[in-house]
């Protein structure tokens, strides 16, 4: 058994050598093409829009417009940045993370695990083809995943905004 483990050709938990060599094989595809066929592995309840304006530029009219609301803008990560700091080379990738608690108050006293969406977040990526995403939660999903009502999650729909601010 002691051998078996040690040439990496069984244990006890079932990881081969071969599990690891397709795991190994998947990370390395995975890093040099980050942001490959997104789209098509959108995750229900995310709404995702291009932008004709650069990850950088998308984010500064994104905040700008959210601040100009009386938004508040907790956060905003160069994500790109971040992980050229660790070592790793990823296209551009920024996320803000904003709020109101104005809007977002009623939401979590309505139903307090609510606040596990928020606040609220977008992330902006440009992927392989030098497209420019824009991503976000979608208002009814998070309305329906908490049973909010039509009011209290009105505040929670970003389309509006990002629209505006895309065209």
């Amino acid at each position: 058994m002691f051998e078996e483990q040690r040439n990496g050709l069984g244990s006890p938990n079932g990881y081969t050598r071969r599990s690891f060599i397709k795991q190994a094989v998947a990370t390395c595809f995975y890093s040099v093409v980050p942001f490959k066929n997104i789209i098509m592995t959108n995750p229900t309840g995310v709404t995702i829009r291009k932008s004709p304006y650069s990850v950088k530029e998308t984010i500064n009219r994104l905040q700008a417009a959210l601040e100009q609301h009386q938004v508040t803008v907790y956060a905003r990560i160069d994500q790109q940045q971040e992980l050229q700091k660790a070592g790793r080379v990823i296209p551009p990738l920024e996320f803000l993370l904003f709020g109101n608690p104005k809007a977002g108050g009623p939401v979590m006293i309505e139903n307090p695990l609510a606040a596990l969406d928020l606040p609220l977040k977008i992330v902006t990526w440009q992927d392989e083809e030098q497209t420019v995403h824009v991503a976000y939660n979608d208002a009814s999903y998070i309305k329906n995943r908490y049973a909010l009502s039509a009011t209290v999650s009105a505040p929670l729909n970003l389309d509006p905004l990002i629209i505006k601010i895309l065209s």
